[in-house]
């Protein structure tokens, strides 16, 4: 794994850097009365609502250094300002912090490679990469510090997930330091569209991704599975937030019947296979991530008679066998994001409890089922355990928790943005 060698080394220099030095000539941002105190916690975001007036002429743009001050005009520390989103400020580095690294202080370069750094020699302290796995999450937005940034590897690859207007004026920068990461040959950029509008930018104004961003699909490994990844599937193109718990199901399904429902690329399904399940079922809704997962069958030398996927919308697929009276051991329901904003919420929980219901039904009593909600507003909201318990009484079965779960451990979470807790993951008994 690199570690700091592995960056252009920058002469380190004593300068001492005054946050608070008027002739900096920033603007600063001055937070409402008792509305600090969160942020001099941790919290990275200051909302627009936080704000109480903002000092500097010409006012700060989408992008820019700011301060961040308290109602007595004091900084507690610095960040990147947008004039639109409700994200008034992502901050980058507190006060204190400051006067302990004078070198990255309102220096984004250098901060964003001393943050680079931690985030490699983290990895590294993980065990990523590994000599059978080279799929794994380098940077995670807050959880690495760095809002509004996501950079996972695959093998030699390094997938950079854009969501904040602030990455995107520094993409040079991101692109630079990445690519001196151990092992990555390639950088592919993908900028999520619809966040940024809400950020102020039209990508479509944007120029045209540099001839040099790599396309097409990779080859990656998984505790020893092999996975072909799509530069152009979901996200960024492989899960590795749930590896923890697709190894898990392998040490669940020796001589079991398996379901995996929108199994996309077939993660858990694999995996079931490669544990001994005597067979195993992928259903997807689509083509594309099938093609994958039909490949990552051969890949694996996986026995066809053994393990085979079908495209059918999961519901549909669940009512038929339901029907016929079809039965299964352990069941795997990880349905796409249902829920992407607090106010579709109750809608939401209404289409994870018809879904849950549904896969409980097709479960053998006795048998156990594997939930998921990748929808942050479920997750955060504690609602997800009560939708399921629903869930049970609409199908007339009883449910006890065997493994609550979320994302794997090289996904951070910073507990003073508890809002990047996205993953739930329930393993349940299903009488």
């Amino acid at each position: 794994m690199a570690s700091r060698d592995f960056f252009l080394s920058f002469a380190r220099t004593e300068v001492y850097t005054n946050i608070q030095a008027p002739f900096l000539g920033l603007a600063k941002v001055v937070l409402k009365k008792g509305k600090t105190q969160i942020f001099r916690d941790g919290s990275p975001m200051v909302y627009s609502g936080s704000v109480d007036r903002i000092i500097g002429r010409p006012p700060p743009r989408t992008g820019d250094v700011v301060l961040v001050a308290d109602g007595s005009e004091k900084p507690i520390g610095w960040g990147v300002y947008n004039s639109v989103s409700m994200f008034c400020v992502r901050l980058m580095q507190l006060e204190e912090e400051a006067k302990r690294d004078p070198a990255s202080a309102l220096n984004m370069e250098r901060l964003l490679e001393e943050r680079l750094c931690s985030a490699v020699d983290l990895r590294g302290s993980l065990g990523f990469p590994s000599t059978n796995t080279n799929a794994y999450r380098l940077i995670n937005s807050e959880g690495d510090r760095l809002s509004g940034l996501i950079v996972d590897i695959f093998a030699d690859v390094a997938v950079i997930a854009s969501s904040a207007a602030w990455v995107e004026k520094y993409r040079q920068q991101i692109q630079s330091l990445v690519s001196k990461v151990s092992d990555v040959n390639h950088i592919k950029w993908r900028s999520s569209t619809d966040i940024l509008k809400e950020e102020g930018l039209d990508m479509s104004e944007q120029k045209e991704p540099a001839p040099s961003s790599y396309s097409g699909t990779v080859k990656v490994m998984e505790n020893g599975i092999i996975y072909l990844v799509s530069m152009e599937g979901q996200k960024t193109g492989f899960y590795a937030d749930q590896r923890e718990s697709r190894h898990f199901i392998s040490t669940l399904s020796k001589d079991q019947r398996v379901l995996d429902l929108c199994c996309y690329s077939g993660g858990f399904a694999l995996s079931a296979a490669k544990g001994g399940a005597t067979n195993v079922t992928g259903i997807d809704s689509s083509g594309s991530a099938l093609d994958l997962a039909n490949e990552n069958i051969l890949l694996n030398k996986l026995d066809a008679e053994r393990i085979s996927f079908l495209k059918e919308d999961a519901t549909t697929f669940m009512k038929g066998a339901i029907s016929r009276n079809e039965l299964w051991d352990l069941v795997i329901l990880d349905p796409p994001k249902l829920a992407p904003r607090k106010k579709v919420l109750q809608s939401a929980s209404g289409m994870y409890r018809s879904l849950n219901a549904l896969a409980m039904q097709v479960v053998k009593p006795g048998g156990l089922l594997m939930t998921c909600s990748c929808s942050g507003a479920m997750t955060q909201s504690g609602l997800f355990l009560k939708t399921i318990q629903g869930a049970a009484s609409m199908a007339g079965r009883k449910v006890t928790v065997l493994r609550q779960a979320g994302a794997a451990c090289d996904h951070p979470i910073d507990p003073s943005y508890p809002e990047g807790q996205y993953l739930s993951n329930y393993l349940l008994r299903v009488m």
